[in-house]
């Protein structure tokens, strides 16, 4: 018999979703032998009969003051019920809430990625409250049936507290089917070659095609700064220059400038190596477009720590510069909008918790373009862009050589305090790219959306003007072409993308999304307490890594989840799976996966696929009620028998020229990342620059790749190597230390 003990430190009524499910009673004399789940769970939730009425209490408290005001309710109250599931502990799916219902009828349906072990699958019933939620009872499905993969269909007694039905004649209606991944076509054609799954499924935006895509490396690529790299159809690799490009597009924009960052700073200068342009200062170009008439609209996060109070003014933690932005363009057309990270609904903790801990992390710039016959278009650019101090930086990632030159003001060092003369610059890599086609339009109704919620005014700030008019209505503008008109290419040219835009975001921060929780699944949405998700990050990192064949390469700010199969701080609730599942893809016999972990937000999978946006693979980035966030995920259209298109090779190439900035080099092996041969050369190098970085002689580095200072012994606790148990010059711990402030922050 299985005891679980209950836990509620992460509980339900948590803004930023759930993550770990425990109710205080045995609910299953199945085995408790686990059992490993690596597929999807095709699951629905039917109906409940005979639920208790857990309101009770607070009806008889309502009609008590309603005698003493002289008034009744008429409401009938009654439990509000819905339904989570969790295996091993993980919430994996949650019902919609069905109000003042003992009978509720949901039929829904959920399609659920797994990779978890478990003795059991267990649905818990609870009453939505205000805040929080009641537990009402639960249904726990023995791991054994499920797992032989037989459908399960049947009505279930709910138990209570003491092992009995919570109620008499409590039952909960539901089927359940564990599909195993190898029994999955979704994940057997590729990643990008299958032409009966092109993009990913079940997913806010569709896939579009006929599009165009850049792809660039940091801000800036100087030409010659890295060697040249030829093509398979004997052309050379081109490094575009992103921030030049962004500069270009803005300057040429005649009807729409529409920006979103964590950070926008006016000062930023975006071009730095060309005398003739007098000024290419970001808040001067933004001020001179809005005169020439274009609309510019900025949508910055709102950094709570950053306060303007009777004239004194505070930094800010982040530093993100969002009053001085503000104050910059006050006077000004341009149009910027400060959004603080709301929470909508629930308790007082819980809404200040989202507001000061998360914030708006999306990146992008919405502008129209030339197109054909006299007529605009749009286009996008998505990445770790933030327009802000600091980020401007090359391949080269100079620490001192620049400070007089192209960082003369924009020297940003965050890790050091006091006099900071004599420092040296913090470095910054990042990946972006460009999207041209009907994907931008996506872009263009994200931005949009967030913009129409976040301009909305409450209370006394109704009085307040408001900048809700301010978007353009763009089906009034004759000489814009609509998404369907917008296909830069045809499919079959051999330049042709797949594109999609992914997001995470919930309906807190967007409008747009149904107010009727029934109507999310038609939406491919995904149901939290009194919130609405959009998770299409994680889910297209998930399909991703399932139908790699070769190899998988990462680059990340962060690597953190799946915390329900940790050895230690399983409750954490950073249930995302991409580390598990790409565990589960290095076991797999038929494939050995590399992977090297630096400070983007990207992955390409096989040269067939790139996922670039601004999301960390952390719970942060990927839940959808914590960081708001958005992505691009890009492949070739389709293959021309043996040609090779260009598309690929331009992922081909964009990996490769990656690879140069970090190593320092271009070598043979690294054609084939997937061979055990790329694999030692690549690991021999990451060794041989921590040891050069780690001595004490000044020894220069070739390329910025290091292995990671741990070893990993056969169980697999990971320790510091030893007598390095601290990083060089900067200290702090190489295995790190646990803090909760940490894990609000951070996971």
């Amino acid at each position: 018999m299985a005891y679980l003990s209950y836990s509620n430190a992460i509980g339900e009524g948590s803004v930023h979703g759930q993550h770990v499910q425990h109710v205080p009673f045995p609910t299953t004399t199945g085995s408790s032998t686990p059992y490993l789940l690596h597929g999807n769970l095709d699951i629905w939730v039917k109906s409940a009969k005979n639920l208790p009425n857990l309101d009770m209490i607070n009806k008889s408290l309502g009609d008590v003051f309603g005698k003493l005001s002289g008034k009744l309710m008429n409401k009938v109250e009654t439990s509000d019920p819905y339904v989570t599931i969790s295996v091993g502990g993980a919430v994996i799916a949650r019902t919609f809430v069905i109000e003042d219902n003992e009978d509720p009828v949901w039929d829904q349906h959920f399609y659920v990625p797994v990779a978890h072990y478990g003795t059991e699958v267990l649905f818990v019933v609870k009453d939505s409250d205000v805040v929080g939620s009641e537990l009402i009872g639960g249904v726990a499905v023995p791991m054994e049936p499920v797992a032989s993969g037989a459908r399960l269909d049947a009505t279930y007694p709910v138990l209570g507290p003491n092992g009995r039905p919570c109620n008499p004649g409590a039952l909960l209606s539901l089927s359940i089917q564990y599909i195993p991944i190898e029994s999955i076509s979704l994940y057997r054609g590729g990643v990008g070659s299958d032409p009966t799954h092109p993009g990913v499924p079940g997913t806010y935006f569709p896939v579009r095609r006929g599009g165009r895509v850049t792809l660039y490396q940091d801000a800036h690529v100087y030409h010659g700064m890295l060697p040249d790299l030829w093509l398979a159809n004997g052309m050379m690799y081109q490094n575009r220059q992103c921030w030049r490009d962004i500069f270009d597009s803005i300057v040429q924009a005649r009807r729409l400038i529409y920006i979103t960052g964590w950070s926008v700073y006016h000062l930023v200068q975006l071009v730095r190596d060309d005398p003739n342009l007098p000024n290419t200062c970001l808040g001067e170009l933004l001020k001179v477009k809005s005169q020439e008439g274009v609309r510019v609209l900025l949508l910055v996060w709102d950094d709570p720590t950053s306060t303007t109070i009777l004239g004194y003014r505070t930094e800010g933690v982040m530093g993100t510069g969002d009053d001085d932005t503000r104050r910059y363009f006050k006077h000004s057309s341009v149009h910027v909008l400060l959004c603080p990270r709301s929470a909508g609904k629930g308790s007082w903790a819980n809404k200040k918790e989202t507001g000061t801990i998360y914030t708006h992390h999306q990146k992008s710039v919405v502008v129209d373009v030339e197109a054909h016959n006299y007529k605009r278009k749009l286009i996008a650019f998505v990445g770790g862009l933030d327009l802000c101090k600091g980020r401007y930086d090359t391949p080269h990632h100079t620490l001192f050589s620049t400070l007089e030159t192209i960082h003369k003001d924009d020297f940003h060092q965050p890790n050091f305090t006091g006099n900071l003369a004599g420092c040296p610059r913090e470095p910054w890599h990042d990946l972006h790219s460009k999207i041209e086609g009907p994907a931008a339009y996506d872009i263009l109704r994200n931005f949009e959306e967030r913009w129409r919620k976040a301009s909305k005014r409450h209370g006394i700030h109704k009085m307040k003007h408001s900048f809700d008019d301010s978007l353009l209505q763009l089906d009034r503008i004759p000489d814009i072409v609509g998404i369907d008109e917008s296909c830069t290419i045809e499919e079959n040219d051999p330049e042709s993308w797949n594109v999609q835009v992914f997001r995470s975001i919930d309906s807190n921060s967007v409008k747009g999304f149904p107010k009727d929780s029934r109507q999310a699944s038609s939406m491919n949405l995904v149901c939290g307490k009194n919130v609405l998700i959009d998770m299409s990050i994680h889910t297209a990192y998930v399909k991703a890594i399932r139908t790699a064949q070769h190899y998988i390469y990462i680059e990340n700010q962060y690597f953190l989840g799946s915390s329900y199969n940790w050895a230690h701080y399983k409750d954490l609730g950073a249930n995302n799976l991409i580390p598990m599942e790409i565990a589960m893809k290095a076991l797999a016999k038929r494939n050995r996966r590399f992977m090297i972990y630096v400070h983007s937000k990207g992955m390409i999978v096989d040269d067939e696929y790139v996922i670039m946006g601004s999301a960390n693979i952390n719970q942060r980035s990927l839940e959808g009620t914590r960081d708001t966030e958005i992505a691009m995920g890009i492949s070739a259209s389709i293959y021309m028998g043996k040609q090779i298109r260009c598309s690929v090779l331009q992922i081909f190439g964009y990996r490769m020229s990656l690879w140069a900035e970090h190593t320092g080099t271009l070598e043979q092996c690294f054609e084939q990342p997937e061979s055990l041969e790329c694999v030692r050369r690549i690991r021999w190098m990451g060794e041989l620059n921590w040891k050069a970085f780690e001595s004490d002689e000044m020894v220069p580095l070739r390329g910025h790749l290091m292995k990671y200072p741990v070893q990993v012994d056969r169980l697999g606790k990971v320790r510091s190597l030893p007598s390095c148990e601290t990083f060089p010059d900067m200290g702090g711990k190489i295995i790190g230390t646990f803090t909760g402030l940490q894990e609000n922050l951070t996971i």
